[in-house]
C-alpha cells in the first residue's frame, strides 16, 4: 500500500460545523419537547416521600384503573392483531371496487378527533343506537360499560396493525406461496411456515404500537364509558379527575406509573424492530 493511500485526506474547512449543527438542533428539540417534560414529571413525583408515593401508586382505585386500562388495551391489541392482519391481506392481495377509498378510510381514527370518535361510538352503541338497540334484547350493553372502553380502544388502535403489516406483506412475492403449493403444502402450512415468519415482526410491532396508543387514550373513552371507579374507569381519566380535585401529587404519581409502562413498551417496540431487521437480513 502506498504512503499516499494510507494518509487520510485533510478535513475540509467547516466540515465539523456542517456535521455538528444537525446534532445540536436535534438535541435542543428533544430536550425541550421530550426530556424536560419527562424530567419535570419525575421531579414532581419524586417530591413525594417514598411511602406516600407507594400509597398513591398502589391505592385500590389506582390498581383498579391499571387493571381496566392495561387488560382492556391488551385485549383490544389482540383482536386488532388478527383482524388487522386479515384486512392488510385483503388490501394487498385482492382488487375490488372502492379499494382506494376503503384503504384511505383505515387512517380515519388517526385524523378523527377523539372526542368525535367517542361521541360517535356512544351514539352507535347506546341502548337507542343502531347497534346498541340490536344488542339490548340479548342483555348486552356496550356504551357506558367496560365493553364500551374495549370497543373504543379497538377503534383508535386498529390502523396501527394494518399499516405496519401492509408494506411487509406487499414485499412478499405471491410466487413464494405458489411454490409452496406446488411442493404439496396446504394453505395452512403455507401460511404458518412461509407467510407468517416474515410477517411476525410487523404484526408484533403493530400490536405494541396499538397497545401503547390504547393505554394513553382519553378523549373517546371518557365519553363512551361511565367512568365509575372499580367498573370502567381508566388511568388517564383518573389522572384528569385528580387534577380537577387539585390533587397534583396523585396525578403525577399515577402519570409516572403510566410513563414507566409506556417506556417499557417503547423499548419492546425498538427491540422488535431490530429483531425484524435482523430476520429480514438473513
Amino acid at each position: 500500500m502506498s504512503d499516499s493511500a494510507s494518509i487520510a485526506p485533510p478535513a475540509q474547512p467547516g466540515s465539523w460545523l456542517r456535521l455538528s449543527w444537525p446534532w445540536r438542533i436535534t438535541w435542543a428539540y428533544l430536550s425541550f419537547m421530550l426530556f424536560l417534560p419527562i424530567a419535570a414529571l419525575l421531579v414532581k413525583a419524586g417530591s413525594e416521600p417514598p411511602a406516600e408515593f407507594w400509597r398513591i401508586a398502589t391505592s385500590p382505585i389506582a390498581l383498579a384503573t391499571y387493571n381496566v386500562t392495561f387488560t382492556t388495551s391488551l385485549l383490544a391489541a389482540a383482536l386488532n392483531g388478527v383482524l388487522g392482519t386479515l384486512v392488510a391481506w385483503v388490501f394487498v392481495r385482492y382488487e375490488f371496487p372502492g379499494k382506494r377509498l376503503l384503504d384511505a378510510a383505515i387512517d380515519l381514527p388517526f385524523a378523527l378527533p377523539t372526542a368525535v370518535a367517542g361521541l360517535s361510538l356512544a351514539s352507535l352503541y347506546s341502548e337507542n343506537g343502531w347497534i346498541g338497540a340490536l344488542l339490548a334484547p340479548f342483555g348486552i350493553k356496550v356504551a357506558f360499560t367496560r365493553l364500551g372502553v374495549w370497543v373504543a380502544m379497538v377503534f383508535i388502535s386498529f390502523p396501527f396493525v394494518v399499516r405496519t403489516v401492509q408494506p411487509v406483506l406487499a414485499e412478499i412475492e405471491k410466487d413464494v406461496e405458489e411454490s409452496a403449493w406446488c411442493l404439496g403444502a396446504s394453505d395452512w402450512q403455507t401460511f404458518w411456515r412461509v407467510i407468517l415468519p416474515p410477517l411476525l415482526p410487523a404484526i408484533l410491532t403493530g400490536l405494541a404500537l396499538g397497545f401503547s396508543r390504547a393505554v394513553g387514550e382519553y378523549g373517546s373513552i371518557v365519553i363512551v364509558a361511565s367512568n365509575v371507579p372499580f367498573r370502567d374507569l381508566i388511568a388517564p381519566v383518573l389522572i384528569f379527575q385528580r387534577l380537577e380535585q387539585y390533587d397534583y401529587a396523585g396525578a403525577t404519581v399515577i402519570g409516572l406509573v403510566l410513563l414507566g409502562i409506556s417506556l417499557v413498551s417503547l423499548f419492546w417496540i425498538n427491540w422488535l424492530q431490530a429483531w425484524g431487521q435482523r430476520y429480514q437480513a438473513r
